[in-house]
């Protein structure tokens, strides 16, 4: 390994030691750049790594609100402004009792290289809270975003910081956290936040792109690799936003997808999933995925038992893990491949572990990284930012036209960068390369800062 290189993912470790998320993240950006930096002596000397990795800003603030039964309630709430070199930051907030710092980090660490992948002018953060909005009513929800803004506000701006939703945030919440932000500041900046509402100020396809904007890109790489979605089973890890349109993207090209999940376990319907009643489950009633067994008995549903979700032992052709971090393992790898899979597509952020990624990698499967591959969410929001800046609405059909341009040119530079720097056909290390190139140039050009 590269010397400098070494020596910078050793001091991340010793200053981060108790941040596994976040490490995992900078090795996995890292060492995929070796060839890069062994081209560019300059970085060493301008300490561009040291400070690649490290925030620009990290925000930690105390949220504090009432619950119905009126007991104070007190979360955690954070802001991690990684880099700002080629755009206001932009990344989506995340209300889960997991959330913490080094989660947060490896987050906005991914941002950054997401969002120089899509060729728009916006940089690298994320947000979020440790309150799980599971269970809680709308009011106590409102209660909170109104609490968790009255502090976020002094942070953010629509030419500074443009939050968006992440899991558990989703309109309601962006509905509750712009309404606030509104109310303090005493103006309409809609430009604020993204994944509002059509009716003040919201994108056509905002719903659907995370997932579209994955089946696109898996579109672009099996036609590289003389190949298609057409006739493929596919599984899909999740059934929120981005594995339910992933879904639909995916029946559209000739795909039957065969299996979905939530945290609680797994449904295989072998004539293929009942998306609309998916969605009537999930989106409607906000309820557990066994639910679909009530008027689909021939389904299969599996209780989670382990670390390694059941989804992944099905036998599939395409599996598509959109649930969270991790939730790929090793394990779950070798059963992926051993029952014959093509191609593995992130529609979560960093959802395989580096073991599981290495050896779907060594074994020859297709895999489709995060940062490329699930850039269509941020990419459509940077055009909600656009419609807001010239106060237009885009129909539907032109958002997804340029969701699909977007993400057809994030394949190509992920090719392009791979085949560059020696490294043809892994699209991991190509999407790291082609996403630090551009943050590197702009580092670079704008000195010291």
């Amino acid at each position: 390994m590269n010397k400098y290189l070494d020596k910078v993912i050793e001091n991340v470790r010793l200053k981060n030691p108790n941040e596994p998320e976040f490490l995992q993240a900078v090795k996995e950006v890292l060492c995929t750049v070796e060839p890069m930096l062994n081209k560019h002596p300059e970085y060493e000397k301008t300490a561009l790594l040291e400070r690649i990795v490290e925030p620009e800003r990290i925000i930690t603030f105390r949220v504090p609100w009432i619950d119905d039964k009126g007991d104070v309630i007190v979360n955690r709430g954070f802001r991690v402004q990684f880099n700002s070199v080629i755009g206001p930051y932009k990344g989506g907030l995340r209300f889960h009792p997991s959330v913490n710092q080094s989660i947060m980090k490896f987050l906005g660490f991914e941002q950054i290289f997401k969002n120089a992948l899509t060729g728009l002018p916006i940089g690298g953060a994320k947000g979020g809270s440790d309150f799980d909005p599971k269970g809680k009513s709308d009011n106590e929800i409102m209660r909170f975003c109104q609490s968790f803004m009255t502090e976020l506000y002094r942070h953010i701006g629509q030419d500074v910081d443009v939050p968006a939703g992440d899991i558990g945030v989703g309109g309601r919440e962006i509905g509750y956290l712009f309404g606030q932000y509104k109310r303090i500041k005493n103006s309409y900046e809609g430009g604020v936040l993204t994944g509002k509402d059509i009716c003040y100020g919201g994108s056509l396809a905002r719903k659907e792109a995370t997932g579209y904007g994955l089946i696109f890109f898996m579109r672009e790489m099996l036609k590289a690799n003389n190949n298609s979605l057409q006739g493929k089973t596919v599984t899909i890890s999740g059934s929120g936003n981005v594995a339910i349109y992933a879904c639909e993207k995916a029946v559209s090209y000739g795909a039957k997808v065969v299996a979905m999940s939530d945290s609680s376990g797994c449904v295989y319907d072998k004539n293929g999933i009942d998306l609309d009643l998916v969605k009537q489950i999930k989106e409607v009633e906000r309820g557990r995925l066994k639910e679909y067994l009530n008027k689909h008995s021939d389904a299969v549903y599996t209780e989670r038992t382990s670390d390694d979700s059941p989804i992944w032992e099905i036998k599939t052709d395409i599996a598509l893990p959109c649930a969270t971090q991790n939730e790929l393992t090793l394990n779950s790898a070798k059963k992926l491949v051993a029952n014959g899979v093509l191609a593995v597509g992130e529609g979560a952020n960093m959802p395989c572990t580096l073991e599981a990624t290495e050896y779907l990698l060594g074994n020859g499967i297709l895999v489709a990284p995060a940062k490329a591959a699930n850039a269509g969410g941020v990419a459509t929001s940077a055009i909600e930012m656009t419609q807001n800046s010239i106060r237009y609405y885009f129909s539907f059909e032109e958002v997804e036209a340029k969701l699909d341009r977007i993400m057809t040119n994030i394949f190509k530079s992920c090719k392009e960068s791979a085949e560059i720097y020696g490294c043809a056909g892994n699209y991991v290390a190509g999407a790291n390369l082609a996403g630090f190139k551009k943050i590197a140039d702009g580092m670079m050009a704008q000195g010291i800062v």
